[in-house]
């Protein structure tokens, strides 16, 4: 690293997000409640370096549930500067999943319905410009998470 470098480089920490392993697992997911939002992969918050920016936690929450890494570079980097419309774009996902959630569990506890008969009928309700679509096959394999979950949490 040369002089100028190591003068001028930014203060880092070690990674809230996957506490420094680079690595998200099910331990963090759990820690940081996203449950049903993410999945076991490599850290989107320090890029897999297990070490960021300062600056960064005061911009960005640790559980930010739209900062993922199958996202293209150039939306996580809107998102590290704060660009508002990316933001409010990562809000607006999250409760579209946050309502996807309620729409399974409320079918599952008060019409007992499976996974396949949910994604029917949300399918069926579905507004053509959504501005979230999720094709059939996963749809049903996310509603079987979220009653597994449900089981779970009522044994």
């Amino acid at each position: 690293m040369s002089f100028f470098k190591f003068l001028f480089r930014k203060s880092e920490v070690e990674c809230p997000r996957c506490l420094g392993k680079t690595f998200v697992d099910w331990d963090d997911i759990r820690r940081l409640n996203k449950l049903l939002k993410w999945t076991p992969a490599p850290c989107a918050y320090c890029y897999g370096t297990g070490k960021v920016p300062k600056e960064m936690l005061s911009q960005v929450p640790v559980d930010y549930t739209y900062l993922t890494i199958d996202l293209p570079e150039s939306e996580m980097e809107r998102i590290k500067e704060g660009n508002e419309e990316t933001l409010e774009k990562g809000r607006m996902r999250e409760l579209f999943f946050d309502n996807l959630i309620k729409f399974a569990e409320q079918h599952y506890l008060n019409s007992r319905m499976d996974a396949e008969c949910i994604a029917d009928l949300y399918l069926s309700t579905e507004n053509e410009s959504a501005q979230f679509s999720v094709e059939r096959k996963n749809l049903i394999q996310y509603f079987e998470r979220v009653i597994k979950l449900k089981k779970s949490e009522l044994n």
